[in-house]
């Protein structure tokens, strides 16, 4: 079931990433010689994202991991999922330039450091490129790390992650390689499809905070008093 929400969370989520990751999608050095060389670097830039977010999702799905063992767990997909509520209906009630402000220096070392990238045309520039990109700040990324914490496990939350990323795989490459055959109707269409699904992520992890027992949605999670799950309730 979480590997389903991630990546259509993946899916539906890149295409209104696009605007925010589009520009450096078109100018990526890619060889242009052929359509095969173009796929082929665009493979290899997002793939370079896909490390990152793997990273990522294991760091956050250890920290998910630590609160389940402490047995908070159900508290905290509840408590993740009211958030994604939140900030679905009350989009501006979170000041996020403030948070980003936070990290401004260290975007601005990333900015510089793909700026460089983009002058050298090689595998392996771009391959670093699509690296320093997943640690851009990014909505969709961090609903992911939510879901990658909600698993409460780190290999879990890198393998969300890494299929999260995956879904956007046909968004980010259609930049580079097919992006004439893409439709702004049928980009705005899905587009519209993403709150909805928000929206279904959200409810979903609240729902399997309440322990309701209906397997895959809200599994029973039993703990004992160290907060361990028994039975691999957990994994479900």
């Amino acid at each position: 079931m979480f590997l389903l929400a991630a990546i259509s969370l993946g899916f539906l989520g890149s295409f209104h990433c696009i605007g925010m990751c589009g520009p450096i999608a078109f100018s990526i050095p890619v060889k242009r010689t052929s359509s095969t060389s173009v796929l082929a670097g665009s493979l290899i830039y997002n793939s370079g994202r896909i490390i990152t977010y793997t990273i990522i999702g294991f760091l956050f799905g250890l920290l998910g991991q630590g609160i389940a063992l402490a047995g908070w767990q159900n508290a905290l997909s509840i408590t993740l999922g009211v958030l994604i509520l939140f900030i679905l209906f009350l989009p501006n009630a979170i000041p996020l330039r403030y948070n980003v402000g936070l990290f401004f220096g260290l975007i601005e070392k990333i900015k510089s450091q793909l700026r460089k990238l983009f002058s050298i045309h090689t595998s392996s520039s771009l391959l670093l490129i699509g690296i320093l990109n997943g640690l851009l700040p990014c909505g969709l990324v961090y609903l992911g790390v939510a879901g990658a914490i909600a698993t409460g496990s780190a290999i879990n939350g890198a393998l969300f992650m890494a299929v999260f990323g995956i879904g956007t795989f046909p968004a980010m490459i259609s930049l580079t390689v097919i992006r004439d055959y893409i439709s702004l109707r049928v980009r705005e269409r899905i587009r519209r499809t993403i709150p909805i699904f928000v929206g279904i992520m959200g409810i979903l992890l609240i729902l399997r905070g309440m322990n309701l027992g209906i397997p895959y949605i809200s599994p029973t999670v039993e703990t004992s008093t160290s907060g361990i799950c028994h039975h691999n309730c957990c994994a479900k």
